[in-house]
């Protein structure tokens, strides 16, 4: 199975700044050969304004696009949310959902994502679904209630035979330079992969995000159950992607 190497942008990188990412991208991944793409999966989450130019830049290579979350209705009167139809149209084959920020600043529930989920499988498109705790539920030793939660009520009515991929982002490790032990990271991730086949899951993968730099990439990714990851601030910039790309 492919390791994914996943970028979420956030609201950084205008469409030109995304379009020279690209650019630069695809010339050093062209002078790596074409073995680069025969171990890993590049998945790409840019702010909106720039979904576009990077559909169109990567449209003949094997990097996929997508937006950082989506409506649960593929029209409407939904002023500020996306259409994953549209999305799709535009050339997007993923798209993020669940991520904790999405949860804490827009008041995301499970409810909701699960709907997401479940438009996304009837589209076609890869659903990346982010769970974690935060760090007074770590402490409190709430790590597998919450991450259950998350993955149960948000996969309810999912179709489980279809891929999915799983990203674990404990919510304290998140842009904070701090990252959880290998030992936390081998224990959680067994767990997930245990839950999601308990649900009926076969196709999936799960991606640890927090904090994921090219020095702890290598160590991280030795790890059982460890897929791939998705990248914050560390994705940002061609050498450092391009390193942790390269972790294998």
């Amino acid at each position: 199975m492919k390791k994914i190497f996943a970028a979420n942008w956030k609201l950084q990188k205008t469409p030109a700044e995304s379009a020279n990412f690209a650019d630069q991208f695809l010339a050093q991944v062209g002078q790596l050969g074409a073995d680069f793409f025969s171990n890993k999966e590049v998945f790409i989450f840019p702010q909106n304004f720039s979904l576009d130019i990077l559909t169109q830049k990567f449209s003949s290579s094997k990097v996929q696009v997508g937006p950082q979350t989506i409506h649960f209705e593929k029209s409407g009167a939904f002023t500020g949310e996306n259409s994953a139809e549209l999305s799709q149209k535009m050339g997007a084959t993923l798209v993020l959902l669940g991520h904790s920020e999405r949860r804490q600043y827009f008041h995301e529930t499970n409810s909701n994502i699960s709907k997401k989920i479940i438009l996304c499988q009837g589209l076609g498109l890869l659903p990346v679904l982010c769970i974690g705790e935060t760090l007074a539920e770590r402490e409190n030793n709430q790590t597998e209630h919450v991450c259950f939660q998350q993955l149960t009520d948000a996969l309810t009515g999912v179709d489980t035979q279809k891929r999915i991929v799983i990203a674990y982002e404990p919510v304290w490790a998140i842009g904070t330079g701090k990252v959880a032990t290998v030992e936390q990271v081998a224990e959680i991730h067994s767990k997930i992969d245990a839950k999601m086949k308990s649900l009926g899951f076969k196709d999936f993968q799960i991606l640890y995000g927090g904090s994921v730099k090219p020095e702890n990439a290598p160590q991280l990714i030795a790890l059982p159950y460890v897929d791939g990851f998705l990248i914050g601030g560390a994705s940002l910039e061609v050498a450092s992607f391009l390193k942790i790309c390269q972790c294998l």
